[in-house]
This record gives structure tokens, sequence and C-alpha cells, in this order.
């Protein structure tokens, strides 16, 4: 099995960066929608509550051509600070729709819109209040499963540092407020639907406790409590392709895998050696899970072998090392890449011993002036150091099947941020599996 990661291309969104998503909407699956968050102190008056702005930004991502960069600024707007960002997986009123929480507790709307100019750019859709004096913390969407027929009854959670729990419908342009419970004591920091049954959604809070609900019975009591996580739980997502799956992550730098049906203990746990901010599924691949690891990067974990009931931890397939700040954002596009690798930038090929370490050379860091430095990894996408450095706290990769040179390679396109050095990164990564480790189906 062979794994490679190249870097595309490094923005500066110049606030602090912290979600990112692709549009998952067909013929909008270039589209990358980046929020950020900023706390600003009132100069001169240490009393004074800080204040939180933030930017909404839309890029274009386009292949033709080396001459530039793949990623085109479309629009950026200023707005209150924002803590995430999820699209609608599929179109409303034929439209791809943006879903925003703010630090002013505020859930937006935006759609895409195609301008006569041939441009594209968010128009403001709508937005509802969740409660006074709290920020909204996250959303999720009803949609995860693509199914249009779902279009008729959009709904839409919300989290809140209230420890509250929010659900709206999104109907006719406006969002209606059906249900809101306080889920925990202390923020609720993730709220997520479950893809296979949407009367059933999933909250992770502060308190170390994953909760579920289901909006048939009420909130007066959720359906189980979980205290399997140590720390604040802050990442859910529901797998869309194999029913019953979910994955968790919290500050106790672990990511837990389940099944639906017995909450009572996970099927596996991981540990990834930073707090899990964001779990994400691949949206083809059923076993491939993207991993922000807040203080310890970008990891892709393999779950075939978790969720086929053999046990033991889900190993590291590769791993995105080029920030050099708090991991936070992170999502995979559908959009298909070229069957062609990038070109290695010039020069990259005198580092020593290239061919006889079997390993690659990768962008470290790329400036506003185009210059880099390159890393040498492995060829599972393990770093590997120029000296005997100290322990690394990244996640240990696992056994690798041994590579069958006939199978299918998959490129996925990835974009990841990160939060104090406010850095956007698009990056692409090349895997060569075993045949079996490329399933369309869960077992």
């Amino acid at each position: 099995m062979k794994s490679r990661t190249r870097s595309l291309q490094v923005f500066d969104t110049e606030l602090s960066a912290d979600t990112v998503e692709w549009c998952p909407v067909a013929s909008y699956h270039n589209v990358l929608a980046c929020g950020t968050y900023q706390l600003q102190k009132e100069g001169g008056d240490e009393d004074a509550a800080p204040s939180r702005t933030g930017r909404l930004y839309l890029f274009e991502f386009c292949q033709e051509g080396v001459s530039r960069p793949p990623l085109t600024e479309l629009q950026r707007t200023d707005t209150a600070a924002i803590l995430d960002l999820k699209w609608c997986h599929i179109p409303i009123a034929e439209r791809p729709v943006l879903g925003m929480a703010t630090a002013t507790g505020e859930l937006q709307m935006f759609t895409l819109s195609d301008s006569q100019e041939g441009g594209r750019g968010l128009q403001t859709l709508c937005s509802c209040q969740v409660g006074a004096e709290r920020l909204a913390l996250s959303l999720d969407w009803s949609t995860g499963r693509m199914d249009s027929s779902s279009s008729s009854d959009v709904r839409v959670t919300c989290s809140d540092s209230a420890g509250c729990i929010s659900v709206f419908s999104l109907a006719e342009g406006a969002l209606m407020a059906l249900s809101q419970w306080k889920a925990h004591d202390f923020e609720a920091w993730i709220t997520a639907f479950s893809y296979w049954d949407t009367q059933l959604l999933y909250s992770g809070g502060d308190d170390c406790k994953l909760k579920g609900w289901d909006l048939r019975a009420g909130s007066s009591h959720p359906v189980f409590i979980s205290k399997s996580h140590s720390m604040g739980v802050c990442s859910i997502h529901s797998s869309p392709h194999c029913e019953h799956i979910l994955a968790t992550g919290s500050y106790d730098e672990r990511v837990l895998l389940w099944d639906s049906r017995n909450m009572k203990q996970p099927l596996t746990e991981t540990p990834v050696g930073g707090g899990v901010w964001r779990l994400k599924w691949h949206p083809d691949q059923p076993y491939l899970l993207l991993a922000a690891c807040m203080h310890n990067n970008f990891h892709i974990l393999h779950c075939q072998q978790a969720l086929e009931g053999d046990g033991g931890s889900c190993p590291v397939l590769s791993s995105y090392i080029l920030h050099n700040s708090l991991a936070y954002g992170a999502d995979w596009s559908r959009l298909s890449l070229e069957d062609s690798a990038p070109q290695s930038p010039p020069g990259t090929e005198s580092k020593a011993g290239l061919a006889e370490s079997g390993g690659h050379l990768r962008i470290q860091y790329e400036s506003p002036t185009a210059s880099f430095d390159t890393s040498l990894e492995d060829d599972v996408g393990r770093y590997i150091p120029e000296e005997s450095t100290a322990p690394s706290t990244r996640p240990a990769a696992g056994p690798t099947p041994k590579l069958d040179e006939d199978a299918p390679s998959l490129s996925c396109l990835l974009a990841t941020c990160s939060f104090y050095d406010h850095m956007l990164h698009v990056w692409r990564w090349d895997w060569s599996p075993e045949p079996q480790q490329v399933s369309a189906h869960c077992s």
C-alpha cells in the first residue's frame, strides 16, 4: 500500500481559520467555503467584553493549467465570528445552500448563485437566533445520505454554548424552529443527525457526555448517555455509507467508532495524539475517516477491520503535517482529480538519499513568495526526520497490507485549516490500496 500527500496551495485567511467545507452538490464540487473566528479585545479597557469577528471566504478550485494556483477567491464577507459551516447535501430550490453558526448565537443560511457575468457568489437567504448571550457552536443537516426525496423535509440542528440543542426546518426560504432543549450542563460542542433515521440525533458536550435523542419521543430524556469519553465531546459524524455506524471524537485525543444499536461500549478506539475537533467520513469510500486533531495535525484513518469486528484501533494511512497551529477545519472534496500526479517543485530532487530511502518529498510550507521547505515521507505517509528527534506524538500507522500492484489508485482532494497561523491548505492524497480496501459496500 502506497500513500502520498501533496500540498497544492496555501492561503492566508488573515483571521484565525476554524472551518472549511467543500460543496457536496453536483456541478459545484469545486466550490469551497472557509470560515474564520477572531477574538479581539477592546484597546485600553481591560474590563470590556472582547468582541468576536469573522470572515466568510468562497473559493473555486480549477485543475486546468499549471501556470497559476488552482484556488481562486470568489468572495469574502465580513461577518460575526464563525464557529461552523455546513453545506446542505442536496440543492434547495435548485440552489446549493450553506449554513453558518456564529458567535452572536445566529444560524444563517446562504444560497450559492451564478451571476450573469459567469461568477459565483453567496447571497443571504435567511437567519434565526438560537438564543440570547450564547454562541452557536455547530450545525448539521438531515440530508447526509444525499437523498433528493428528503428535499420536502429539510431540517438543520444547531448546538450552542448554553448547552442547548435546537432543531429547525428550512422551507420556502425560511427557518422555522421546531424544538430546543437543554442537553448538556456546559457547552454543547457538537450535534449531528443520524443520516439513516433523521428523527435521531446526537450531541456532545463539555460535560464529557455523548447523548442520543429521539425527536419523536420528545426531548425530556435522552435515549442514551455515554461517558466513554473522558473529556469534552467535540466531534460526531454519522456514516452515510454504513447504517448504525457513528464516529465520535473528544479532547481526550481518542476517536471512537460505534454501532448505534449498542451504545454501551464503542466498537473500537483509536488514540490520535490530539483533541479531535472534526471527523469526516469520505464521501465515497466507506472505511476512510478524516480527523482534525488540534495539536497533532490531520490524519486519515482506515476503519475497515474495526467495522468488520476484528477489533483493534484504526491504522493511520496518511497524515498531513504542514500546518503550524491548531488543526480545526477539514473536509473531503467530491471533485474527481486528474489521474496524473502533480509535478514536484523545481529543485526538490536534490535532497540526498531520496532514492535510497524509498521516500518522497513534499512541500513543508509555502510562503507568499512561493518559497518552500521540504520534508521526507515514506510510502505509508510517515514523516522521515533528517536527524534523530524526540519521540513523535503522531499516532502509529499500524500494520499495512502488502501492495497489490494491480490495485486501483485513489486520488482525493482535501482542504484543511489551522487557527493561530490563519492558514487554509488545499492538498491531494494519492493512495494505492489493496483491492478489498476500496470497497463500495459495508459488511
